[in-house]
C-alpha cells in the first residue's frame, strides 16, 4: 500500500438495524423544509462552524474542495445584503426580469422581492465556488467539477442544519454579484447560494407542498 492510502472499513450494520437507522433518517429530513419566518434568538457560532464542517466532508473533484462558506453575524452587513438582494429580486419580480410563467410557478410559494428575514436570522452563510486556486507563485489552478461539488457541499450543509434543529432556505437573489463587493471576496470565487440561517420564529408557516413519491423520481432497470 503507497504512503498516500489508509485503510478504510465503514462501519457496517445488520440489515434490521440498517433498515432502522434508514427509516429514522428518512423521518427526520422528510420533515425538513424551506422557512422564511425566523426568529432573531441567537445561534451559537459553534453550530455554524459544525455545519460546515459536515458540509466540508462532501466528495468533490479531484478532492480541490472548491467551497468557502462566509458566515456573517455583523448587523450591518447584514442590512447591506438585505438591501442589495432586495433590489435585485425588486427588478426580477417587477421589472420583467422574471418570465411570466416562472412568476407563476412561485405563486403557490407566496414569495415576493421582500426579504426582511436577512437581518432577522442571526446569521447569513454566503457559500461561494471557487471557480480556480491560487497556486504558491500566484499562478491559477483549475478545479474540477466546480459546480456539482458545491452543490453537494449545500446539500449536506442544509441537512446538517436541519439535523441539529436550526431552519434555513436556499436564497439565490440573481445577479448576485453583489455578495463578491460586500464580503470582499477575491476574482477566483463567485457566489453560488445564501443561506438564512437560525430557529423558526414560533408563528411559522409553510407552503402545505407535498414531495413526489418514489415511483415518480426513481427507475429501476
Amino acid at each position: 500500500m503507497s504512503e498516500d492510502r489508509i485503510p478504510y472499513q465503514p462501519q457496517r450494520y445488520l440489515p434490521a438495524e440498517m433498515l432502522a437507522r434508514a427509516d429514522a433518517f428518512l423521518e427526520s429530513v422528510n420533515q425538513r423544509r424551506s422557512v422564511r419566518d425566523f426568529s432573531d434568538e441567537p445561534v451559537g457560532r459553534q453550530l455554524i462552524e459544525f455545519a460546515i464542517q459536515a458540509a466540508s466532508t462532501s466528495p468533490s473533484g479531484a478532492h480541490r474542495q472548491p467551497w468557502k462558506f462566509v458566515a456573517v453575524q455583523d448587523p450591518a452587513i447584514k442590512c447591506e445584503i438585505r438591501i442589495a438582494a432586495e433590489k435585485e429580486e425588486r427588478e426580477s419580480y417587477e421589472g420583467g426580469r422574471m418570465p411570466e410563467q416562472w412568476r407563476e410557478a412561485l405563486t403557490p410559494i407566496g414569495t415576493n422581492w421582500q426579504k426582511p428575514y436577512l437581518e432577522t436570522v442571526p446569521w447569513i452563510v454566503v457559500v461561494f465556488e471557487e471557480v480556480y486556486q491560487i497556486g504558491h507563485g500566484g499562478e491559477p489552478r483549475p478545479n474540477y467539477y466546480v459546480k456539482e461539488s458545491v452543490g453537494m457541499a449545500c446539500g449536506l450543509f442544509a441537512t446538517a442544519l436541519h439535523w441539529m434543529g436550526l431552519a434555513t432556505l436556499t436564497h439565490t437573489p440573481s445577479p448576485m454579484g453583489f455578495l463578491s463587493e460586500i464580503l470582499e471576496r477575491p476574482q477566483n470565487e463567485r457566489p453560488y447560494v445564501l443561506f438564512p440561517i437560525g430557529y423558526a420564529a414560533s408563528d411559522a408557516t409553510v407552503p402545505n407542498l407535498r414531495r413526489k413519491p418514489l415511483e415518480d423520481v426513481s427507475v429501476w432497470k
